[in-house]
């Protein structure tokens, strides 16, 4: 066989320039894109919402609005169903999702998550004039029915309490309808679901309150795909800055949080191991 050294070179460089042009016709998963697609589900007033305009409205539609702008992000938010929330971002349908969603260690398996931005925790709810009931051990002695929205940190803690009956919502306000129709003797769920209606739904909100101490440190943040850090690490530095200059705080006193949900001290963050 004949040896061409010319053709030999050529090729060789033609490979170099391949190995150089390949990388940049690929997706670049490292880069942060100029829009971002962030889901959230938008059924609980006053952290997020459709309000009378049918637009996603609220603290969390707030918050992201102007962590895109310190980030220089345009940003497109979605309404997405509790239920394929975090399986539509695993999957790739979102670059983002935030709303409400306390950091696990089981979910930091299949996601990234931003710093926390609030801390929150599971609280009991009952019909005005249930008494004699202000914790977990009380449920289970009088043998009560606890309602709680599957899929939420709320559900989790119920199924780890199997002594106490529960049964499991599609969403937290169909529970509380429940409730208070007597179908139900309380509900578990973030301390921020009765904002809801306190601000939009008073006669409710006068049928049911909230008992016993908040039972659990929830700290919420922004979920990120776990093959963009560079979007999460940018994400980050806005949110900080917007801690740091008292934007966060405009906006929970905005949208009266109260003590239903407050700011993360400097640092603070949910426990690993």
């Amino acid at each position: 066989m004949l040896h061409n050294p010319r053709l030999s070179i050529q090729s060789f460089l033609l490979f170099l320039i391949l190995l150089v042009l390949l990388p940049a016709c690929g997706p670049d998963s490292g880069s942060v894109p100029k829009k971002i697609k962030v889901a959230t589900d938008a059924t609980l007033v006053p952290m997020s919402f459709m309000n009378d305009q049918n637009q996603i409205d609220g603290f969390d539609r707030a918050l992201m609005e102007a962590i895109a702008k310190q980030a220089g992000l345009e940003l497109e938010m979605v309404n997405v169903e509790w239920a394929g929330l975090l399986g539509g971002l695993t999957t790739g349908k979102y670059d983002a999702a935030i709303s409400s969603i306390t950091i696990l260690e089981e979910r930091q398996k299949k996601m990234g998550f931003s710093s926390p931005y609030l801390k929150s925790g599971l609280a009991i709810v009952v019909r005005k004039e249930t008494k004699g009931v202000a914790t977990m051990e009380d449920l289970r002695n009088k043998n009560m029915l606890v309602g709680a929205q599957r899929g939420t940190t709320a559900y989790f803690y119920l199924k780890d309490h199997p002594a106490i009956r529960n049964l499991g919502y599609e969403s937290y306000g169909h529970a509380v309808q429940d409730l208070i129709k007597g179908e139900l003797d309380a509900v578990l769920g973030e301390s921020t679901g009765t904002l809801y209606y306190k601000r939009k739904e008073k006669p409710v909100f006068d049928k049911i309150k909230m008992v016993g101490e908040i039972l659990t440190n929830e700290y919420y943040g922004i979920a990120v795909r776990k093959d963009n850090p560079a979007l999460l690490e940018a994400l980050n530095k806005a949110l900080k800055t917007l801690l740091t200059n008292g934007t966060v705080k405009r906006l929970h006193q905005q949208w009266d949080l109260g003590q239903a949900a407050v700011i993360p001290a400097p640092g603070e963050a949910p426990p690993t191991g």
